[in-house]
């Protein structure tokens, strides 16, 4: 049985792009941070979030990952974001794939928000007129903070090869 050149390649390929992805996933679990601010604006596929107001993360307000904007939150006026992995995140951030409310209750502008984000590259909206930013984004699920940096990057699942390649013998 004569082995085609196809079959080490295609093995190679699906080594280097598991090898990638496990990187980018320590590089997303050691970059995580604590999300929790005021919601500024709605996106369909996110929420641009003022990231900072830690006394969010206090019982009774910490059972879920949605808090009304009723609630009492004050920022801490020299808060300085740290560098390790769960640290609270500090500024604007685009925090997107969101949990669905337990509650069934949909983010409204100036809600809070409490939540686990994964790095996922940055993300530019138009905030006023036409002025646009560019904020840090963040995923609220691992596997979509794997799959954005993937693509940023570049990285693309290996191609299985046609199945007469397979056949030859």
């Amino acid at each position: 049985m004569a082995q085609t050149n196809d079959t080490p390649t295609a093995a190679r390929q699906a080594r280097a792009f598991e090898q990638a992805t496990e990187k980018i996933r320590a590089d997303c679990v050691q970059g995580r941070r604590i999300v929790c601010g005021r919601i500024l604006k709605i996106f369909p596929d996110g929420l641009v979030v003022d990231s900072g107001y830690t006394n969010l993360m206090r019982p009774p307000l910490n059972k879920s990952w949605l808090v009304p904007g009723t609630a009492q939150a004050t920022r801490q006026p020299n808060l300085i974001e740290g560098n390790e992995p769960g640290c609270v995140c500090v500024g604007l951030v685009f925090l997107t794939a969101l949990p669905r409310s337990r509650s069934a209750a949909k983010p409204r502008p100036y809600d809070y928000v409490v939540i686990e984000g994964y790095p996922a590259g940055q993300y530019t909206y138009t905030s006023v007129g036409t002025i646009q930013r560019t904020v840090r984004r963040f995923a609220a699920a691992l596997p979509t903070a794997i799959r954005i940096n993937r693509d940023l990057a570049g990285i693309k699942p290996p191609v299985p090869p046609p199945p007469a390649a397979l056949d030859s013998k």
